[in-house]
């Protein structure tokens, strides 16, 4: 059974990476973690992280709005379910900006959501292997 704990990433300086409480809520669903659901979402998570990111930077690279905004709005909601709040918001503001008809003019946004995502996957694959 995951056991949820305090924090996620302890030396971060602008708060926690993963909020505590979305993954509490994911716990309650399978309270005795027999099913193994939050294991089985973290690591579908991890996976979406490890394909969407790569596809962000080459989206940004090829100047393609609308591959860009596929990757926001995809992270956008499953970020927010695993309590990855601060990329769900930079994923959500560029989602916005990116709407149809489109061009990337906000390279710093990318690099955000970029710089999110892989402190989302740190704190994640920490948390899956302090469980395991």
């Amino acid at each position: 059974m995951l056991t949820i704990s305090a924090a996620c990433d302890a030396t971060d300086p602008q708060g926690l990476v993963l909020d505590e409480s979305a993954l509490v809520r994911l716990a309650e669903l399978d309270p005795s973690g027999s099913a193994g659901l939050v294991p089985r979402v973290l690591r579908t998570y991890v996976a979406s992280l490890q394909r969407l990111l790569p596809q962000a930077g080459a989206a940004l690279s090829a100047n393609d709005a609308a591959a860009l905004r596929y990757v926001a709005h995809t992270l956008k909601s499953s970020s927010a379910s695993v309590g990855a709040q601060r990329l769900a918001a930079v994923c959500l503001s560029l989602e916005r900006r990116l709407t149809p008809p489109a061009r990337i003019d906000c390279p710093e946004l990318v690099a955000q959501l970029l710089a999110e995502g892989h402190s989302a996957c740190a704190a994640v694959e920490q948390r899956l292997s302090d469980t395991a």
